[in-house]
């Protein structure tokens, strides 16, 4: 794939300091606590929120160019490092984390806090921020769509590893639950993608708001499953604070690692901007649905580390942005953007 594409480089509004989308999403927690879902009402959302799952699912593997993606494997050594950033780093630092139980982080938390760090990269803002920053970015596309391809097999993987045992317990429900949810619908996308790609293609706009409206469906009727389960008396201020800290600290960690990582491994700056957003990200649009299936009525406490970690990647990666697309280039290296929205 080609590194040139057209000068226009995105911008975030400067203005608002909070992605909208998360405003939607603390407005939808704030309904769930003030109005929860529960008997029939939480039937028919849950059977509405697995539709809802099943359907991101088969629009992501429907809108996945195959032929894009085989043909951006020959920057074999770029995507390597973003996926061992993303499924072998990120994990290792979440077990590290763990030491931070109960003084730092509360028992409650945990494990949303490990699932955190089993999560796929993301695929939109990866390529904004590697844009903006004046990176590779045909590299961040291709490694954010690796990243997610894996995470539908390496997250739910990790998580029987990791959380075995515990409230996100691993079983072969679950696994039946991930096949029929999430990776049927996908290979559905795909085998389908002949026939509908070119619909989702001139209609993007749209389906963008069904994704997101999907997502947010899933977080109501988590939270109002945890509303009514009364979890979420267990958190209180002083533990959010201190999970926050435990966030900053793995998202700087995760930032410096994966800059001077990829310097070390002889990766050129453009290169090293792309591992850089896309390894230290994680996805928000794919987490909350695997946490549904994989967590049932402990969904609730196990996205809301993802949501926080989410924010904070958005707000700090912009102004990382920012600042390296000010860095001088070497002597004749130029590299022309591509204009692509934040998601």
């Amino acid at each position: 794939m080609s590194r040139r594409t057209s000068r226009r480089i995105p911008t975030l509004p400067s203005w608002l300091p909070v992605d909208p989308y998360i405003l939607a999403l603390i407005g939808t927690v704030v309904l769930a606590a003030l109005l929860p879902v529960s008997g029939t009402g939480a039937e028919v959302a849950g059977g509405a929120s697995t539709g809802a799952v099943a359907l991101l699912f088969f629009l992501y593997g429907a809108r996945l160019s195959t032929a894009e993606a085989l043909d951006g494997l020959k920057h074999w050594r770029l995507h390597l490092t973003v996926l061992a950033c993303t499924f072998l780093v990120f994990p290792l630092l979440g077990l590290a984390g763990q030491g931070l139980v109960p003084y730092v982080l509360a028992p409650q938390l945990q494990d949303g806090f490990l699932f955190l760090c089993l999560v796929p990269s993301t695929i939109q803002s990866s390529i904004a921020f590697t844009s903006m920053a004046r990176g590779n970015v045909p590299a961040a596309i291709c490694a954010g769509s690796f990243s997610s391809i894996a995470g539908i097999l390496l997250t739910p993987l990790l998580a029987a590893v990791l959380l075995g045992g515990t409230g996100g317990g691993f079983s072969a429900d679950s696994l039946l639950k991930i096949v029929l949810q999430l990776l049927v619908p996908f290979l559905a996308g795909q085998l389908l993608r002949r026939w509908v790609g070119g619909f989702l293609g001139r209609h993007r706009k749209v389906l963008g708001y069904v994704d997101r409206g999907s997502i947010l469906l899933v977080v109501y009727t988590a939270f109002s499953e945890g509303m009514v389960a009364g979890i979420w008396h267990q958190v209180t201020p002083l533990r959010l604070v201190g999970l926050l800290g435990a966030e900053a600290v793995l998202l700087a960690l995760m930032l410096t690692l994966s800059w001077y990582g990829a310097k070390r491994l002889g990766f050129g700056r453009e290169d090293r901007i792309a591992i850089q957003f896309a390894g230290s990200k994680k996805s928000l649009a794919a987490g909350l649905p695997m946490a549904s299936v994989l967590f049932g009525a402990h969904a609730s406490l196990a996205v809301l580390p993802l949501m926080l970690f989410h924010q904070m990647q958005l707000m700090v990666c912009a102004v990382l942005a920012k600042r390296r697309s000010r860095d001088p280039l070497p002597d004749g290296d130029t590299v022309s953007q591509q204009a692509v929205p934040v998601g």
